[in-house]
């Protein structure tokens, strides 16, 4: 499989359109949990919805063209609006790794299930080969996002759960050094030295998590 943040140039266009599908529907998981559950805030934003130029961050998308690494607009939680404050930001919070989990099994679903329906007896080589390699993006990047997100390293997803049970004074102090956390963060994800030996272990999970899913997928069809 290939790795995540380096991928041919000729692949571009799937990455992007990956990352759209795989964006939108994190940010979009975000904001409608936190809007069932009583926080209006991000659906009066228009972001309850699935439309990637609502999430879409500019800046995100460039340095995943330049650099296959990105992120899109984060979505806004007023966690005060929550009948249980803690137990619900951390569900509004954990929903969007786990929708990019979803999308990974269900997509693997849907391939398992339309060979079970010889729908690929008769393809051509050609199309069998750019559909494996719209299988290994699809699951790679979305699996990759479920792991890297859950990294609790602000401002991550990860962090965001692990937040709500520091004191409140770990938190101001962490808050205080935020933006040096999180550029120390980001050269860790940019320098390869210091990504291979943080950050690359971490998504090795990409491939157990795959494994898991397809046993289970064997055992259905």
């Amino acid at each position: 499989m290939d790795n995540f943040f380096w991928f041919p140039i000729a692949h571009l266009p799937v990455i992007i359109l990956i990352m759209l599908i795989a964006f939108s529907v994190h940010e979009f998981a975000h904001a409608w949990t936190a809007w069932k559950f009583g926080d209006d805030t991000a659906y009066r934003e228009g972001r309850v919805t699935l439309n990637p130029i609502a999430h879409l961050d500019w800046i995100g998308m460039l340095f995943l063209v330049l650099a296959g690494f990105g992120w899109a607009k984060p979505v806004p939680v007023r966690r005060s609006r929550f009948k249980n404050p803690r137990l619900m930001s951390i569900i509004v919070t954990a929903a969007g790794p786990i929708s990019n989990l979803l999308l990974a099994f269900l997509f693997l679903f849907l391939i398992y299930l339309l060979n079970a329906l010889n729908v690929f007896d008769h393809v051509s080589m050609d199309f069998w080969n750019n559909l494996w390699t719209f299988i290994e993006y699809w699951m790679s990047i979305n699996l990759a996002l479920f792991i890297f997100n859950l990294i609790p390293v602000p401002p991550l997803d990860g962090y965001r759960i692990v937040e709500e049970f520091l004191p409140l004074r770990t938190r101001i102090k962490i808050q205080e050094m935020g933006q040096w956390i999180t550029f120390i963060f980001l050269l860790i994800i940019f320098i390869p030295p210091l990504r291979n030996s943080t950050i690359a272990p971490l998504l090795s999970l990409r491939e157990p998590i795959w494994r898991g899913m397809d046993r289970i997928l064997n055992l259905i069809f």
